[in-house]
């Protein structure tokens, strides 16, 4: 039988030793921000296959210093596999904070920029053209703490009511958030360390995947609280450890097999798709597989560390009262 509660600070230091990286990260660089929450210019074009080897760094890096644009502009490809013909997304300064800048009108901007690019390139088709400014950005990031905190209230909420009828139903929610908390340091933490060495950003589908993981999580967690509380009204008398650990082993192969039916699929996904989609499946497919650790081995061993309060023998206080009792 698995001892998964009787191991449980094994289990809780796994999870420390994967967050403090990212939080380490997190906090000497950030998260790499995209247009959606940085604010920003994001060009895309359709290139001719023949042109497509004049589309480097530093060609269109020379086109965007030439108009004025501050820093490295990014490149993200995509080559449509029926005509050859290749999409590239530029992403750069806010075009309307460099036009306001310079005291020039938008429009002389934007065709200074789409000529220079002309020049260096070749011809080229604009699909789209579209520009974040910094006032916008700082309404979505406002807007995704909001979302986030929003949901974690929500579900502090739904599992106290939820679980009224068991003694202590509060602390289902609180160590539901703690769980869900874990699935997000986890998804930011890897996003700060891949933004810093491969320049990965964070944009309005990265909030999209981390809020279906935290909706992935707590379901996850839920299927097994429920079976603790079932288990404690058919174990009467038997020690609290003994009932969440049964419970835990009746719900691992359903989550296990849950999970793992979409770490399959989204895996098919994430070889065959292409730019942010690709992202977006990469970033599912962590919280995912978090959200499964977490339900398993942080949220129902969290309760039983609250049922007992171990906190009172943390490094080494009241130790000696607790086993004479």
């Amino acid at each position: 039988m698995f001892k998964i509660v009787e191991r449980r600070y094994w289990l809780f230091l796994l999870s420390a030793l994967i967050i403090i990286p990212g939080l380490v990260f997190l906090t000497q660089y950030g998260l790499r921000l995209g247009n959606d929450f940085a604010g920003g210019s994001r060009l895309d074009i359709k290139v001719a296959e023949a042109d497509s080897a004049k589309v480097t760094n530093e060609a269109v890096a020379a086109a965007y210093k030439a108009v004025g644009f501050e820093g490295e502009p990014q490149i993200v490809r995509a080559t449509d596999a029926d005509t050859g013909e290749e999409t590239v997304q530029l992403r750069g300064q806010s075009l309307a904070a460099l036009a306001k800048t310079q005291g020039k009108p938008y429009q002389d901007v934007d065709a200074a920029l789409r000529t220079e690019l002309g020049n260096r390139i070749g011809s080229f088709e604009v699909l789209s053209n579209n520009d974040v400014g910094p006032t916008v950005a700082a309404e979505v990031t406002e807007n995704a703490a909001i979302a986030v905190l929003l949901a974690a209230v929500a579900i502090l909420i739904y599992l106290t009511i939820q679980f009224r009828s068991v003694p202590n139903s509060f602390r289902y929610g609180v160590t539901a958030i703690v769980a869900m908390l874990h699935d997000v340091l986890v998804v930011v933490g890897l996003a700060a360390i891949l933004g810093h060495y491969l320049h990965w950003e964070v944009d309005a589908l990265f909030l999209t995947a981390l809020l279906t993981v935290i909706g992935f999580s707590v379901h996850d967690t839920i299927v097994v609280f429920d079976r603790i509380r079932e288990n404690m009204g058919r174990m009467r008398g038997v020690p609290y450890d003994r009932v969440v650990n049964h419970s835990l082993i009746q719900t691992l192969d359903r989550s296990i097999n849950t999970s793992l039916t979409a770490v399959l699929t989204l895996s098919a996904i994430w070889l065959y798709a292409e730019g942010q989609l690709k992202t977006f499946v990469f970033w599912l497919l962590i919280g995912i597989i978090s959200g499964t650790y977490s339900s398993i081995c942080n949220a129902a061993p969290m309760m039983v560390a609250w049922h007992n309060r171990e906190w009172r023998t943390w490094f080494g206080r009241n130790r000696g009262e607790t086993a004479r009792a």
